[in-house]
């Protein structure tokens, strides 16, 4: 983790109620409870369905470039796969909500080969056999579908989840951090070059494959600073 940067507080929300997430942005079909006073999610859509039944909740807050962001979890049902992305911004630098973006509606494809670029981490990867014989964390940066870092994930299957499981993900110029309970999955460092220009600001925001259920609490978005 980028431990020597000054973290200044930026963004917090609880996420302890339907007032927290009045303003965030749903893509997709989702339903939304606070049965312990931390948000629940889980999609509406029929799994068979598909990429169609998944969605993506955005936080509506531009953040700048450089950030460290946390939250606690818990996963509660399985199969599925839980996403943050961040970073995220139209390929122009367009705001990610500009209307002139084609319209995004949870298919995995519109945020990877969209009008969009965006990091995201996916983490609790559970939604086919093969994911869950080896659990894995995994960065991609987009436009296109670059697999650029992948570490091992420490969350255990819902049967033995005790969480809550506190996850940061840290981006400083150009060095993208993932941990759990400050246990580092991974850290890579984008040359700008490999992969497309340095990502800069953007949103950020949480998807889910169905019929996964989780919840989230607590979040928080530092600026970091060297």
């Amino acid at each position: 983790m980028t431990d020597a940067a000054k973290r200044e507080l930026i963004y917090e929300s609880p996420l302890a109620s339907p007032a927290d997430i009045a303003d965030f942005r749903l893509e997709g079909q989702a339903a939304f409870t606070f049965p312990l006073g931390r948000l629940r999610m889980e999609n509406l859509g029929d799994p068979k369905e598909g990429q169609k039944s998944n969605f993506v909740l955005w936080c509506p807050v531009e953040f700048p470039a450089d950030i460290s962001v946390e939250w606690d979890f818990w996963p509660i049902r399985e199969p599925g796969l839980c996403i943050l992305f961040f970073a995220a911004a139209g390929r122009e630098g367009q705001d990610l909500f500009d209307p002139a973006l084609a319209p995004r509606t949870g298919e995995y494809d519109l945020y990877h080969h969209g009008d969009i670029n965006a990091f995201h981490v996916s983490y609790f990867r559970r939604r086919y056999p093969e994911e869950r014989a080896f659990h894995t964390c995994n960065l991609r940066k987009s436009y296109g579908f670059h697999m650029v870092a992948q570490g091992a994930d420490p969350i255990p299957p819902v049967a033995d989840a005790a969480g809550p499981y506190r996850i940061r993900l840290d981006k400083l110029d150009g060095r993208v951090t993932f941990s759990v309970n400050g246990l580092t999955v991974f850290d890579w460092r984008d040359d700008g070059e490999s992969f497309g220009p340095l990502l800069r600001g953007g949103k950020i925001g949480f998807r889910q494959m169905a019929p996964l259920m989780a919840e989230y609490a607590n979040l928080r978005v530092y600026k970091l600073k060297k």
